[in-house]
């Protein structure tokens, strides 16, 4: 068995300037897995659905899309509601290669009718920046997640509400870089 790490040394090269290479996005999956443990420390007794509940703190919402032998994909969420019904943000699906100890954002949000101007349909590729991009917003905002205290150890979680059902088709993102 692979011992997981349990910290992470992601800092600045200079001048508060992060590292946007290939060898420094690693870096980043290496981080974002740390922090996912650090969040679901029991990947295998987690159930499919669950609900984080912190005081003063939004539901974190978390289903798990797939579990295999080397990786675990979840969906990672806040459901939101208004006019137009229930939409999830960030809506994030992301993998964990549990033998590489690296966490990697495999899908951020839907576009609406926009199409995203850095995925190239031809090789079906997102380039290194955007990966670094989506990835990074991963590895602040699961920071922020822990430092709220949200857990989805044994006994820190809620099975969801029968009626909060949300699809992939309603959730919604927009961000800033």
């Amino acid at each position: 068995m692979i011992k997981p790490m349990d910290t992470c040394n992601l800092k600045p090269v200079r001048d508060g300037i992060w590292r946007r290479d290939f060898a420094g996005l690693m870096e980043l999956y290496e981080c974002n897995y740390i922090q996912l443990r650090k969040l679901v420390p029991d990947m295998d007794g987690v159930p499919e659905v669950a609900v984080s509940r912190v005081y003063g703190a939004l539901d974190l919402h978390m289903r798990v899309l797939e579990r295999c032998k080397y990786t675990t994909t979840l969906h990672l969420s806040y459901h939101f509601d208004d006019e137009h019904g229930i939409f999830l943000a960030p809506d994030i699906r992301v993998r964990i290669y549990h033998d590489a100890q690296v966490g990697e954002v495999m899908s951020c949000g839907h576009l609406r009718s926009v199409r995203e101007t850095g995925y190239n349909k031809n090789t079906n590729d997102v380039p290194l920046n955007r990966r670094w991009h989506i990835n990074r917003f991963l590895y602040k905002w699961l920071g922020y997640c822990l430092m709220q205290g949200h857990s989805f150890a044994p006994g820190c979680t809620t099975e969801p509400a029968a009626d909060s059902e949300v699809t992939a088709t309603d959730s919604l993102l927009i961000t800033e870089s």
